[in-house]
């Protein structure tokens, strides 16, 4: 089984991701071929595009990287590789899905794709809990406001939401969007029988 997991910054996409995790499914980002590019872990790989310079996986050098990638062999790269990086393994949960071509490549390989979004304000709150290093760049609300805009002007995530199977409002607690995953699950094993 293949899942991928779409939607804006802190939404949720991991959290869901890890929930599919606990039920069996290898998880992956989207982001993670890039980094290991970047980085030049390339032993998980059976096959990469090319090797760039080693650099650091910033935020924005990975945002222009994966741009680069995608124009250079084709929408559907990073699925590609985040698969031949877990091809190991029986059911996939892709998180950080990006582009329209992503979403048509997991489903052209019979999965599916969940979207998730919830208000700004509780994504910020979120933000700021997670602590990661890659949004030590935002560092108030009007920070990360500019951030979220910038990336839906270059991912157009909102649009991709009519593209996807599900869609989940993660406003909640973490055992209701747990309970919410799990109906999702239900629903595609059942599809799958």
């Amino acid at each position: 089984m293949l899942i991928g997991v779409i939607g804006k910054i802190a939404a949720g996409k991991t959290t869901i991701a890890k929930f599919l995790e606990e039920k069996g499914f290898c998880r992956i980002s989207c982001s993670d071929p890039l980094i290991d590019l970047l980085t030049h872990n390339i032993e998980p790989y059976s096959w990469i595009p090319e090797l760039p310079e080693k650099a650091e996986p910033t935020r924005d050098k990975l945002i222009d990287y994966g741009k680069y990638l995608k124009d250079t062999y084709g929408e559907d790269i990073l699925i590609r590789l985040t698969l031949d990086k877990m091809r190991h393994c029986e059911h996939v949960v892709i998180d950080g899905v990006r582009s329209k071509g992503e979403i048509e490549a997991i489903k052209k390989r019979g999965g599916v794709v969940i979207y998730v979004d919830a208000r700004a304000e509780i994504r910020y709150e979120r933000l700021k809990k997670r602590n990661a290093s890659k949004d030590k760049v935002i560092s108030s609300f009007e920070d990360f406001l500019k951030m979220d805009k910038a990336e839906e002007e270059l991912y157009q995530t909102s649009k991709l939401k009519d593209l996807t199977d599900f869609v989940i409002i993660n406003e909640g607690t973490l055992e209701e969007l747990r309970k919410k995953v799990e109906e999702i699950l239900e629903k595609t094993l059942q599809s799958n029988l």
